[in-house]
């Protein structure tokens, strides 16, 4: 997914108004910092869920 993305724009418009006056880089910082704080909670949820599959898998293996 993070490989066929194009800009993308995850500011509120506090967020955007802050960055519009910091300046093209540092809005960059910004906006990256809003991505990684999304994408955070997804990997945790991914890898919990995949652990739980894997332990189930391997419990029903062994009935």
């Amino acid at each position: 997914m993070g490989l066929f993305t194009s800009t993308v724009n995850a500011q509120c418009s506090i967020c955007t108004k802050t960055a519009q006056q910091l300046g093209e880089g540092p809005a960059q910082g910004l906006n990256s910092g809003i991505l990684y704080l999304m994408f955070t909670p997804f990997i945790l949820v991914g890898v919990i869920g995949y652990r739980w599959w894997k332990n189930n898998k391997d419990a029903e293996g062994n009935i």
